[in-house]
């Protein structure tokens, strides 16, 4: 073997672990269904999924408003002792309505999700594939999560604060509407709260924040969160902001460690 035949067959094998290093001929990287698709046909597909979205999402309004009384006196339970009045006509129908819609958009919701997902997934690569089951299930779980602590411990928070505070002055005689406007918005603002974890999980599994520079910010985010806690609660009082606040950080810190186990 030549001198010249020496040198290729050493630095050959170094120069092919390069280009397989190579974050372009990383097979994670490729897209296994990519599909030659023309502008008019994304745009066909996306109003196609819209479209069976709707439906969704109307036909679980329906239903929920069918069983709407079931719902409305389970969201009741919280405010133990008030007696709730209808003080213009139709109120309640009014209010009936807008709880099966809030029902109904998350009995679809799954169904939602997986036409989004299939309509996205042909542009995703094998890597960001990887993360989608953990994303959509992590999501559904904290979303969850966020219902059933507004429920157990927000609502009946601020509502027994209310109730204390005017006891001995006035009888508590809540309007309906009131009252679920209140609901509803505490326990939806704190599922979407509840979703900052997987926020810092796709933050850092895209490369555009490190762990170390979540951590870094912790000032900012205790900030952050009694500001957050503030704006979400439709409620003044600082035991409801407290507690949102708290599962906040809660949350942020636990992203991080998601972010560390992942290695980013």
């Amino acid at each position: 073997m030549t001198p010249l035949q020496d040198i290729d067959a050493v630095t050959t094998p170094d120069i092919d672990q390069e280009e397989y290093g190579n974050s372009e001929l990383d097979p994670l990287n490729e897209l296994p269904d990519e599909v030659e698709m023309s502008l008019f046909d994304h745009l066909e597909e996306l109003r196609q999924r819209i479209f069976y979205s709707l439906i969704a999402v109307a036909i679980g309004v329906v239903g929920c408003f069918l069983a709407v009384k079931p719902i409305v006196q389970l969201l009741e339970i919280p405010a133990q002792g008030v007696k709730f009045l209808q003080l213009a006509p139709g109120e309640y129908f009014f209010v009936s309505i807008k709880v099966a819609g809030y029902s109904g958009l998350v009995l679809s919701s799954p169904f939602i999700l997986y036409q989004i997902i299939q309509f996205v997934l042909p542009g995703l690569t094998r890597r960001e594939r990887r993360l989608l089951g953990p994303v959509v299930l992590g999501s559904s779980v904290l979303f969850a999560a966020g219902l059933v602590f507004a429920y157990l411990l927000l609502i009946p928070a601020a509502l027994n604060f209310f109730i204390s505070y005017g006891a001995d002055v006035v009888e508590q005689l809540w309007s309906i509407d009131k009252y679920f406007e209140f609901v509803l918005l505490l326990l939806f603002s704190t599922g979407l709260a509840f979703q900052i974890p997987i926020i810092q999980l796709l933050l850092g599994n895209l490369g555009i924040v490190s762990s170390e520079k979540m951590i870094s910010g912790w000032r900012y985010v205790i900030i952050g969160a009694v500001v957050l806690g503030a704006v979400l609660t439709p409620s003044t009082d600082p035991l409801t902001q407290s507690l949102l606040a708290g599962a906040v950080l809660g949350l942020y810190f636990g992203g991080i460690g998601l972010v560390k186990l992942t290695g980013k």
